[in-house]
């Protein structure tokens, strides 16, 4: 726990991310559409009507900078507290002394950084005080609060959307930075505009990477006799030599890439998928599970409308299993991009949905006798096996016998379609269909 002074030393021995950070709404770069003039966010701040709310974004966009502009235009007490550093005494300690501020009119405000990881019973302790307005609760998460923050918490709070910052925001932040006093303004600094935008782009929407990414770059500058630090390709080549992109294996954005991955494939487009993919790659992530994915993909979406996608798949988690990264990435992408053209038919899915809700609905019905196995002569008794028709004495290969119970005789589970090959296996189960219905007939 700890009380945020408004008056912090940020001198110049601060990283330039905690020197540069703003004190104003004016001064604060990107998030237009919560802050901009009008908007209700910023109303709600200018007003001092502020209430509680849950700020939810990637990394370095500006959810601990809004929540202490809100502290500095407050009439609030303002407490600041970390997930990480505290526990539940800190916990029960700042609800006390704000029930005790509540009584003498004095509003709290207290902001729950990384929010998402109080467990429940960290949360629950909230609830009471913020349903009778002791405190007024702003949390910052990058997970997604539906699944992170319990429901009677997120239900009494507002929750506002960050979005990673624009490459013309950051660029913006980046000059910012150079001439400002607070952060390289007493240096000379030569960078040209284009390898700032390159560091924005690196960035990948995220300010505090792209503010360490030019101080590393201009105190790794060299200095020329005018004792200006130059910063040319060279250095920001050492400095962004591999792209920070956002992912957490175990986080949503592992759930959005794959998500894009299957829509892509599913949508019959090869280039969106093999880029979902290779972007799950480069954060690291499992190639296997990649593989694994394909596979359910291959009967979920595939089927029989080619057959041969399962077994693409299985070789692809094979050569996965066999080589690993690097050199797997092509086998997977062979099987994504295999996947992307292949005919779709999700008729293997439906059918397996469609017979799941029957069985969990309907009463489990016995097996019918007549495929049933008489091993002993007790079962023979009881007329096990009698009226079994084997197919391959028949001319057609086919019998008329039923093998579903009497009361789903009716249900037809699987569904060709008439995509790729399953138009060959709807033509057959139809005709086959058709020959055992003649009976009926006559």
């Amino acid at each position: 726990m700890e009380q945020l002074s408004l008056f912090d030393d940020r001198d110049q021995t601060a990283p330039l991310a905690s020197r540069l950070r703003p004190d104003t709404l004016e001064d604060y770069v990107g998030q237009k559409h919560l802050i901009g003039p009008g908007k209700l966010l910023r109303r709600l701040i200018e007003e001092d009507q502020i209430s509680s709310m849950i700020f939810w974004g990637p990394p370095g966009v500006g959810k601990t900078t809004l929540a202490r502009i809100i502290a500095e235009r407050t009439k609030a007490q303002f407490v600041e507290f970390s997930a990480v550093t505290s526990g539940m005494k800190e916990i029960k300690e700042v609800m006390a002394q704000a029930e005790q501020n509540r009584r003498m009119g004095i509003r709290t405000l207290l902001f729950a950084d990384e929010i998402h990881r109080f467990n429940k019973a960290q949360q629950d302790a909230f609830l009471p005080f913020v349903e009778k307005g002791s405190i007024i609760l702003v949390g910052a998460t990058t997970e997604n609060p539906s699944f992170e923050i319990n429901s009677a918490l997120l239900s009494r709070c507002k929750v506002f959307i960050l979005k990673p910052l624009s490459e013309g925001d950051l660029t913006e932040l980046l000059e910012q930075a150079l001439h400002s006093p607070k952060g390289l303004g007493n240096l000379q600094v030569a960078i040209e505009k284009i390898h700032l935008k390159a560091i924005a782009r690196f960035a990948n929407g995220d300010a505090r990477t792209a503010l360490n990414t030019l101080e590393m770059a201009v105190f790794n500058g060299r200095m020329d006799e005018d004792a200006v630090l130059c910063v040319d390709e060279e250095v920001l080549a050492q400095c962004m030599n591999r792209r920070s992109l956002l992912y957490d294996k175990n986080g949503e954005e592992h759930y959005n890439l794959i998500s894009a991955l299957h829509k892509s494939m599913r949508n019959s487009d090869p280039d969106a998928a093999v880029y979902w993919m290779q972007r799950m790659l480069d954060g690291g992530e499992d190639p296997l599970y990649i593989a694994r994915r394909l596979v359910r993909f291959a009967s979920e979406d595939v089927g029989m409308a080619d057959s041969d996608a399962l077994q693409i798949t299985i070789a692809a988690y094979q050569a996965c299993h066999f080589l690993g990264m690097p050199e797997c990435d092509v086998h997977l992408a062979h099987a994504v991009v295999y996947l992307s053209m292949a005919p779709k038919s999700n008729a293997l899915y439906l059918a397996c949905e469609d017979c799941k809700k029957d069985i969990k609905e309907l009463l489990a019905e016995p097996v019918p006798l007549q495929i049933c196995n008489a091993p002993t002569n007790l079962m023979k008794e009881l007329q096990y096996g009698k009226g079994y028709l084997y197919a391959h004495d028949t001319e057609e290969k086919i019998t008329r016998m039923k093998c579903l119970p009497e009361s789903l005789s009716d249900r037809r589970y699987y569904k060709p379609t008439e995509q790729g090959r399953e138009q060959q296996v709807k033509e057959r189960l139809e005709a086959i269909l058709a020959w055992k219905r003649e009976e009926v007939q006559e």
